[in-house]
């Protein structure tokens, strides 16, 4: 058996709901896959953006055809952190799915729990948020 898909071991992907979105942070190596994704990516944020129920089960039924596996999260009180305004955040920041910003604090909510450790490890707390 040569390197067909089917030996590849493909990642899971977090489709997190916030505020009216369906929202995830992945990066594709295969730009077949980012094209197609394309018309839902937003380039501001860096996430892509499902407007819908509809919308989300089109994009996750593509995913889990090309073999990725998808997780919904309503309750993303376990993939929240914080970290004072007034730190560096740009290594969080990367790895967020969303990030609000309030007078003292910035919160992130972070695409997988690997990098809510990593946050921590860098200074951020968990939230309650």
């Amino acid at each position: 058996m040569s390197g067909q898909t089917s030996d590849v071991k493909r990642d899971t992907i977090n489709i997190f709901k916030i505020g009216s979105l369906w929202c995830f942070k992945y990066f594709f190596g295969d730009r077949e896959i980012f094209m197609d994704l394309a018309d839902y990516y937003n380039r501001d944020k860096y996430r892509f953006e499902l407007k819908n129920v509809g919308e989300r089960n089109k994009v996750m039924k593509y995913l889990e055809g090309k073999g990725f596996k998808t997780t919904l999260i309503e309750d993303t009180s376990e993939y929240t952190v914080k970290i004072d305004r007034f730190k560096k955040y740009a290594p969080i920041l990367k790895n967020s799915i969303d990030s609000t910003e309030g007078e003292k604090e910035r919160v992130f909510i972070m695409k997988d729990l690997a990098s809510v450790e990593e946050a921590i490890a860098k200074g951020a707390v968990k939230s309650s948020e």
